[in-house]
C-alpha cells in the first residue's frame, strides 16, 4: 500500500504541475497545484474515517516525493512537449494507483464493500477535482468525460478479486491495468457520457 501511495503521489504531482504551468503560474503556485493533486483525495478519505490520521502529516515521506514530481515537471518542462498527453499519462497513473489504495484502506478498516468502493473513487478522483478549482476550470468528473467511473469499475474488480481471494498481486495489477487501459481509451476514442441536455450551449446569466 505505501509504495502505491508514493508512487501515485508523484504521479499525479506531475500531474498537477503540467496543468499549473499550462496556466502559466509561478513556481510556488505550481508546487501548491502540484501539492494540492497528490494530496486531495486521500486527505479527503482520511477526514472521513475517524480514527485515522492524515496520510501525509502521518508520513512526511510522501510530502518528498511530491515535491519530487514537481520538481522533476519544472526542469522536464520541455521535453514533456505533449501536454495532453503527457498530462493523460500520469493523471491516469495516478487515478489507477489512488483508486486501488483507497479501497485498500476501506478494506483495513473492514467497512462494507461499497463504502470501499466510494473511498477508491474519492481517493482516486477527488485530488483532480481540487486541482481544478484550483486553476478555475470545471472538475473533469462533473463534465461528460469519463473519469470518475473508470475508477469505480477498477475499483468494483478489486473488490471482486479480494472476494474471491485472488493473490494480493493479482488483486492489484489488473485493478490498475483496467484502470489505465480504459481511460486512454476512452480518451482517445473520445467516448464520453450521453449528455441530458437538448444542446450544449452555455446559458447567458441573463436568460436565467
Amino acid at each position: 500500500m505505501y509504495y502505491i501511495g508514493v508512487v501515485g503521489s508523484f504521479a499525479f504531482a506531475i500531474s498537477g504541475a503540467l496543468v499549473a504551468m499550462n496556466k502559466k503560474l509561478d513556481p510556488f503556485g505550481i508546487l501548491i497545484v502540484a501539492f494540492v493533486t497528490a494530496v486531495g483525495g486521500g486527505t479527503l478519505r482520511d477526514v472521513l474515517i475517524e480514527g485515522r490520521n492524515i496520510f501525509w502529516m502521518e508520513d512526511p515521506s510522501y510530502i518528498y516525493f511530491i515535491l519530487a514530481g514537481a520538481v522533476c515537471a519544472m526542469i522536464f518542462q520541455d521535453k514533456l512537449d505533449r501536454f495532453r498527453t503527457s498530462l493523460l499519462l500520469f493523471d491516469t497513473i495516478g487515478l489507477a494507483l489512488f483508486s486501488v489504495a483507497g479501497v485498500q484502506i476501506g478494506l483495513t478498516f473492514d467497512f462494507p464493500y461499497i463504502i470501499c468502493i466510494i473511498l477508491g473513487v474519492i481517493t482516486g478522483a477527488f485530488g483532480g477535482v481540487s486541482r481544478d478549482i484550483l486553476v478555475n476550470e470545471i472538475p473533469i468528473i462533473f463534465q461528460k468525460e469519463i473519469y470518475a467511473t473508470i475508477s469505480s469499475v477498477g475499483a468494483s474488480i478489486y473488490i471482486v478479486l479480494y472476494h474471491f481471494g485472488f493473490s494480493r498481486l493479482l488483486t492489484e495489477i489488473i485493478p490498475i491495468l483496467t484502470i489505465i487501459l480504459l481511460r486512454i481509451f476512452v480518451v482517445y476514442k473520445e467516448i464520453m457520457l450521453p449528455s441530458i441536455y437538448k444542446n450544449d450551449e452555455t446559458v447567458d446569466e441573463e436568460e436565467w
